[in-house]
């Protein structure tokens, strides 16, 4: 497993690194000390499990997994006791109370192991859908066998996602995190939390606000592109 740990202490991280350090499961493959530098290595190191601290300078341990567009399995490590039920809430695996023991680490890695696998089998398994695909589409009573390159855009709508084509919006009972990996990611973007995009539809790109791009479709969407999905458009798509 490649482990992140990001915690605004120096002195936890060292700490934690020490009770890694003998594990043959686990590679430490950076750190970071505040939210900022923790989405930008995420996005470059691609970690399969988070060490994550709540209270940090800042965006706090919370804000930054809403920063996410697809976040990896996380086990929070913390000096108090009162933020269990919230982390519990965001999916973490596990909380660890500071000063960490090691026999509740290796708990809490086992669990680890078992989510990551599990994560790594169910895309395996999967068959990747591209524009020469059709599926089979149901809202309510009405029916569609939809030609992927007809989809243009693909929106999160709480539980549920609203799919784009032509002049039809029905929503599915899937979420987008399930869509995005049935997708081929050669035509198909996620642009931001909330919506992929059909790369085939785009008319034009601009520059906006903080580093981020807002994308023109041809059908008159548009759509804000977040910084951390900005900058993976600009590595794709560039020479």
């Amino acid at each position: 497993m490649k482990a992140l740990i990001i915690d605004d202490s120096d002195l936890a991280r060292q700490e934690l690194k020490h009770l890694l350090k003998n594990r043959d499961d686990v590679q430490v493959i950076g750190e970071a000390e505040n939210a900022e530098i923790a989405i930008e290595k995420i996005a470059e190191l691609k970690p399969d499990l988070l060490f994550l601290d709540i209270q940090m300078p800042g965006k706090d341990g919370f804000e930054l997994l809403q920063e996410l567009d697809d976040a990896p399995e996380v086990i929070f490590t913390t000096a108090f006791n009162h933020y269990a039920m919230k982390a519990f809430d965001h999916n973490a695996l596990d909380y660890l109370q500071k000063p960490i023991k090691e026999d509740r680490l290796a708990l809490a890695l086992e669990k680890a192991a078992v989510k990551i696998r599990d994560r790594s089998n169910k895309v395996s398994d999967k068959h990747i859908l591209g524009l020469k695909n059709q599926v089979f589409v149901k809202d309510g009573e009405s029916c569609w066998f939809v030609g992927l390159a007809d989809i243009r855009i693909l929106e999160i709508m709480g539980s549920y996602t609203r799919i784009y084509f032509k002049d039809q919006k029905p929503m599915i009972p899937r979420s987008l995190n399930y869509m995005e990996s049935r997708l081929d990611p050669e035509v198909f973007f996620r642009a931001n939390r909330q919506q992929i995009i059909n790369l085939k539809y785009i008319q034009r790109i601009e520059p906006w606000f903080s580093g981020t791009l807002k994308v023109y479709l041809k059908d008159g969407e548009e759509i804000e592109v977040s910084r951390r999905q900005s900058i993976k458009f600009r590595e794709v798509m560039s020479f």
